[in-house]
């Protein structure tokens, strides 16, 4: 192994930046372990909530998919829709047609249920690091059944919301995409080939169809180990999704019973104030930044100052806490990316982005969609 020559007593800018989040990640644990100490009926109470949430939502609606996606990929499912939506999604996203079925499966099932089809294209090398990225950025997005059932009628009460609730959020991921497309771009002559090797046998369909037979032969196993194996493998990742989800609940109580969040929350209130929304709504804001639907929840309430806050400044703080997800959706995310080279910090500015595209179309489309009642 080489070394680069370096001068002593010098340490280089990239390793010093790698020792800044590891001590501030530590310094928080530790922070957070203190509290937890301190005050630990909060912590198992709010810990409880978390396990409740888990047992109750996440595990029912996120594990059919975890396995299913694993079986569809034994299959070959995905070979067969990456050649068929080849046409579309590289003119569009410029990500290959493999990645139709992440976005088809990441908008109907939510968060992290895109993240993890994508490292598998990734470890398949069916899709390079940019375009893994992009995919994940655009599939971090909540269920259908999540935003209708729990938020628009469980927490709002209102079935009226969905149409601009749903539009925003889902409509600011497409949008997304397509700003993000820039970054990339379609290899030499691939496009051209593909259309030539379809061509030649028969068109898209056949070759469709030959590229999954050809997966499913490589995977070689029988359908009982592969139904067992997608079992085991999506029961030790709800298990990591539950204890994420746990973990985030009890640091969020713990930070906002300490009272080390009201500065922060005083701090969001007045900028909100300046900006002309209701400052009532930090609190969902604060909440959300570590929880979605803890966020949501506070954003349909309309925060805690006891001032009546206008429905569509809440739905706007809704659908800002939907498309951000939350640090414990960003530790889901970050986990199972971790066996490739995906990186947060695109993920990061996404995430900021959808946000911001998210509350800037309820505002726009309220108008148009708006309820019949305030």
């Amino acid at each position: 192994m080489r070394l680069s020559a370096k001068s002593p007593g010098r340490s280089s800018p990239s390793s010093a930046g790698s020792w800044l989040p590891a001590i501030g990640i530590g310094l928080a644990v530790a922070m957070i372990g203190g509290l937890a100490l301190a005050m630990p009926q909060v912590a198992l109470s709010a810990s409880l909530k978390g396990l409740a949430v888990w047992w109750d939502v996440l595990f029912p609606a996120l594990f059919p998919f975890f396995v299913l996606s694993d079986m569809l990929l034994g299959f070959g499912v995905v070979h067969l829709t990456g050649k068929l939506l080849d046409p579309f999604m590289r003119p569009l996203f410029r990500v290959p047609g493999a990645g139709g079925f992440v976005v088809a499966m990441g908008f109907a099932s939510g968060y992290p249920v895109g993240a993890k089809l994508t490292s598998r294209l990734m470890e398949e090398n069916l899709v390079d690091r940019d375009e893994g990225e992009r995919l994940v950025a655009m599939t971090t997005s909540s269920d259908p059944i999540f935003l209708i059932g729990a938020v628009c009628i469980g927490f709002f009460g209102r079935a009226d919301i969905v149409p601009v609730l749903a539009a925003a959020h889902y409509g600011g991921a497409i949008l997304m995409g397509l700003l993000l497309r820039g970054k990339g771009g379609a290899k030499p002559g691939e496009a051209a080939a593909g259309h030539a090797a379809a061509k030649r046998k028969g068109g898209r369909l056949r070759e469709a169809v030959a590229a999954m037979h050809r997966a499913r032969l490589a995977d070689g196993r029988p359908f009982g180990l592969m139904l067992q194996q997608s079992l085991e493998s999506s029961i030790r990742l709800m298990i990591v999704v539950g204890g994420l989800v746990v973990f985030f609940s009890a640091a969020l109580e713990l930070l906002l019973q300490s009272g080390l969040l009201e500065a922060m929350r005083d701090l969001l209130a007045a900028l909100l104030r300046l900006a002309g929304v209701a400052p009532g709504l930090a609190d969902s804001l604060v909440r959300g930044a570590f929880e979605v639907t803890l966020g949501a929840r506070a954003a349909a309430q309309g925060g805690a100052s006891g001032m009546a806050v206008p429905l569509l400044e809440r739905v706007a703080a809704a659908a800002f806490v939907l498309s951000w997800g939350g640090l414990s959706v960003h530790a889901q995310v970050a986990g199972l990316m971790s066996g490739t080279k995906w990186r947060y910090g695109p993920f990061l500015k996404a995430r900021l982005l959808h946000s911001a595209l998210a509350v800037a179309l309820v505002f726009a489309l309220w108008p148009v969609l708006a309820p019949s009642s305030p």
